[in-house]
């Protein structure tokens, strides 16, 4: 049997200044450094950026509760189960109910807007981005504009970049874990 190398999450003390000031930035904001975020640490330039991007992404065309709804349906997608149980956690925060966050992971949700975002971020996540037409248009049918879809990429981008960082590194969730 081959040795695996094991990913550690580092401390404040393993890593640069940098990555040191935006775990400070992080645990004021959340309590916490959550143990995927520390991960990204080792790479300072990588953390920040991430932080920017994401903390941007979808701004200004969805919803907090729309946000969670399409990280939850392609965490689910790609099968990661450290951002299914963190963006479980934060549904719940935004006033979804633990049987409603199954329904958006599973894209089964009956909101006519959820159903449509949720069944996207799903099909954009196992199709790479070649989804089929009919959803799309429901899309626009829903009352979303061409920003809106520009804006829903960098929410799907955003947390591709967490699910794989995850199934890259295979560190421990730090949040109460989701069945399936």
């Amino acid at each position: 049997m081959k040795n695996v190398t094991k990913i550690s999450v580092p401390s404040k003390k393993d890593v640069n200044k940098k990555s040191q000031k935006l775990f400070d930035q992080l645990n004021s904001q959340l309590g916490m450094v959550p143990n995927l975020y520390a991960t990204i640490g080792y790479s300072s330039n990588a953390l920040e950026n991430f932080l920017t991007f994401s903390g941007n992404a979808g701004k200004g065309s969805f919803s907090n509760k729309e946000i969670e709804a399409i990280k939850l349906a392609v965490s689910q997608a790609n099968n990661c189960i450290y951002c299914k149980s963190a963006h479980t956690a934060i549904a719940k925060m935004n006033g979804f109910t633990d049987a409603e966050t199954v329904e958006l992971r599973n894209a089964t949700i009956n909101d006519p807007k959820l159903k449509v975002l949720t069944t996207m971020a799903k099909q954009v996540a196992e199709k790479a981005g070649h989804i089929d037409s009919d959803v799309r248009e429901a899309f626009f049918n829903q009352g979303y504009d061409a920003k809106a879809l520009v804006d829903f990429i960098a929410v799907v981008t955003a947390i591709t970049f967490t699910n794989y960082a995850h199934a890259l590194t295979n560190v421990d969730v730090d949040f109460p874990i989701v069945e399936k």
